[in-house]
């Protein structure tokens, strides 16, 4: 990806995902903008004044972590919110495992009170351990792979939701369906 799709992308992350209010954007109950408001409203900065929606359909083509969904004529980004407006996506069932990268520094804490949203709206799993490694990376240069009993999780009532073929979602997992390193 050239360097300019990729500023837009972390722009359009930053717009749908975390601060539609800077943008003056309004997301929808499910977490949908019209793309053409979303076009105005990046387009409104020095830096995009040429963009236009073939720039953001270049972008979703790119994508291989499927970070933004189109329908119709409206986008959402598909995981990682931190807005206030809860994005819903349907129930599913998941697979028998999941997993999920992190630190070595937060794992006691997570060995004690499970797996937490923190500052985002769903606890994100992926499902396989290469995935996990991937993300995990992203915060440390150790990550530490934790097997989630998602199936197990769900048959106990806990609601999983697939926003994409590597992004698994819940509220929360408790520790006891984790299994540690």
């Amino acid at each position: 990806m050239s360097d300019r799709l990729e500023r837009l992308s972390r722009t359009i992350s930053y717009a749908l995902r975390h601060r539609p209010e800077q943008f003056a954007l309004e997301l929808d109950s499910d977490g949908w903008v019209p793309l053409d408001a979303l076009v105005s409203a990046i387009s409104s900065d020095a830096n995009w004044r040429d963009l236009k929606v073939d720039d953001i359909l270049a972008i979703i083509a790119m994508e291989g972590k499927k970070r933004y969904e189109i329908c119709g004529q409206s986008i959402r980004a598909s995981y990682g919110h931190s807005t206030s407006t809860k994005i819903m996506h349907p129930p599913v069932v998941p697979p028998d495992q999941l997993y999920h990268g992190t630190s070595p520094v937060v794992l006691d804490q997570i060995r004690r009170d499970g797996l937490r949203p923190m500052r985002r709206q769903y606890v994100h799993m992926s499902p396989d351990i290469e995935t996990a490694i991937t993300v995990a990376r992203r915060r440390t240069k150790a990550p530490v792979i934790i097997t989630v009993l998602a199936r197990k999780a769900h048959e106990d009532g806990i609601i999983f939701h697939h926003s994409n073929q590597q992004v698994w979602l819940a509220q929360s997992i408790g520790a006891s369906y984790l299994l540690f390193p």
